[in-house]
């Protein structure tokens, strides 16, 4: 699994370079070793069939990293006691060494399984959505194999994501001399990300936040133009109509200053159902077989199980490996949870109530 694992995490595979068909090809010959009918389609994505006892489960995974090509120079493979280390290391190459090792651990007696990895997960799956759908179309349930939470905990519940463009105008105008003539689209915009990062509400789980923003020529210059990036998170589906009015009735507070809004969600949230409640319990009874003491856990961020969720379909997220530092210099994985989680996932795949 070691040797495996460092074999992926030296395939550098930011979202849509060559490293990501790669990573595909390499994990597409993995799982026809394993008995599987492996597709490649169109913009990298792996859909592989493996007979069982029906109906059909889905294992979701992704081959994409957020780690530039280049990052391995500073952040080599490397092991250190009981962790590895490596750009995407957590995040989640070791998390498809565990989806393989589980399948051949659970054997004959698993259920059919229809894998689905994502070439574009890290980017919210655009090219992959619409694949993941029909890829779900049928299954009895959906196993994510995204990180544990960092205490090796699952996830029943994740928030949606949307990111959007907050884009003003202004009038320019020489700073000095005819300021006045001049509309500040940066004073304009320091406004709206004080009213945009207001709509945040911890009990109802909405988090906006402005993380770039971009404007003006020179300082001495009334600045014409500035934008702001705008990721926002909700955990309930009835928060989405109400945060686009929201954010559709900004307003400009600056005389002469245009606001022009762009983007939308490239998630929805994953609310915890009862579907998935039931795939937690099943999910702890084998842990407690194992010596683990798994708990049910929520998460500000979206994966493909999201996607899956909207669908219907229960959902349990957070099967793979153990470790932190996720998207971080230090991301690392604990090589003791490999073979354990790998262990649990096979249980699943064999359980008759899943």
């Amino acid at each position: 699994m070691i040797e495996l694992l460092r074999e992926l995490v030296e395939i550098e595979s930011p979202t849509y370079s060559p490293g990501v068909r790669e990573v595909a090809e390499r994990m597409g010959r993995e799982l026809e070793w394993l008995g599987a009918s492996v597709s490649l389609l169109d913009g990298n994505h792996v859909c592989a069939e493996l007979a069982g006892r029906e109906p059909h489960l889905l294992l979701i995974g992704h081959t994409d990293t957020v780690w530039p090509v280049g990052t391995l120079a500073s952040m080599p493979f490397r092991v250190d006691g009981d962790r590895a280390y490596g750009p995407g290391i957590y995040d989640m190459k070791s998390c498809l060494v565990v989806l393989l090792e589980a399948i051949r651990r659970a054997g004959d007696e698993r259920r059919a399984l229809r894998v689905f990895l994502t070439a574009d997960e890290e980017m919210g799956s655009p090219t992959g959505r619409a694949l993941l759908e029909a890829a779900a179309e049928g299954v009895a349930a959906a196993l994510v194999v995204e990180p544990s939470t960092q205490n090796g905990n699952l996830k029943t519940a994740r928030k949606g994501l949307g990111r959007f463009r907050l884009t003003v105008t202004g009038r320019p105008a020489h700073a000095g001399t005819h300021r006045a003539e001049g509309v500040s689209a940066i004073e304009e915009l320091a406004h709206q990300v004080l009213a945009l990062h207001a709509l945040n509400d911890d009990e109802r789980g909405v988090s906006v936040n402005v993380g770039v923003v971009r404007g003006g020529t020179s300082e001495n210059v009334v600045a014409a133009e500035a934008e702001a990036q705008i990721d926002v998170r909700i955990a309930r589906a009835e928060d989405r109509g109400r945060i686009e009015g929201v954010l559709a009735a900004l307003e400009p507070v600056t005389a002469g200053a245009k606001l022009e809004l762009s983007g939308g969600w490239t998630r929805p949230p994953l609310e915890r159902s009862a579907g998935g409640a039931k795939l937690f319990e099943q999910a702890r009874r084998h842990g407690r077989e194992l010596g683990l003491e798994l708990q049910e856990a929520s998460s500000g961020g979206g994966s493909d199980g999201n996607i899956v969720g909207a669908l219907g379909v229960p959902v349990l997220d957070g099967l793979g490996a153990e470790g932190g530092g996720a998207h971080a210099s230090d991301e690392h994985v604990l090589l003791d949870s490999l073979p354990i989680r790998a262990e649990l996932l096979a249980r699943l795949l064999r359980s008759p109530g899943v």
